[in-house]
Parts: structure tokens; C-alpha cells; sequence
């Protein structure tokens, strides 16, 4: 078995209130950031992980992700990247 570090990112799905994005939106239009059009805040989330390789690491996260990590109602996640650790 090998190391591996897996990154995910977890956000609110498109179309949900995202109350936390709006606010972090409404704060840079405020500050003169008026091209921000929309705000997503999420969580970003590094799990260290043993596979035998990169796609059954992968594999893993994603059950983790679809059975824990993310709700799967309200929030999408994407694997950001599999890297040997």
C-alpha cells in the first residue's frame, strides 16, 4: 500500500442559499470588488489516505464524501487532486 493525499472541495449546491457566500458577496461589493457576481463558501478537506494506487484512493474519498464528508442534498464536492504522499 502507498500514501496518498487526496483534496476535496465541498460547496452548497448551485440554486441553495449559501447565507455565508451572500455575505462574503455583499462584503466585496462593498469593498469595490463590484465584477463579483456570486460567492460560494465551502470547505476544503485534505485526507491522508493508504490505496494501492491514485484511482483506488480516489474511489475511497469518494465513498467517504457521498457517505459522510458532503450532504448530498444540499452540497456538491469535486477531488481536487490525488497526489503520492
Amino acid at each position: 500500500m502507498k500514501s496518498f493525499r487526496v483534496s476535496v472541495h465541498i460547496v452548497p449546491r448551485k440554486g441553495l442559499l449559501d447565507p455565508q457566500g451572500k455575505a462574503v458577496a455583499d462584503a466585496l461589493h462593498t469593498l469595490g470588488f463590484s465584477a463579483v457576481r456570486d460567492v460560494h463558501v465551502g470547505r476544503h478537506i485534505v485526507i491522508e489516505t493508504a490505496a494501492a494506487d491514485a484511482a483506488a484512493a480516489e474511489r475511497a474519498v469518494r465513498e467517504m464524501c457521498a457517505r459522510l464528508l458532503a450532504n448530498p442534498v444540499t452540497e456538491d464536492f469535486e477531488i481536487a487532486g490525488v497526489a503520492g504522499a
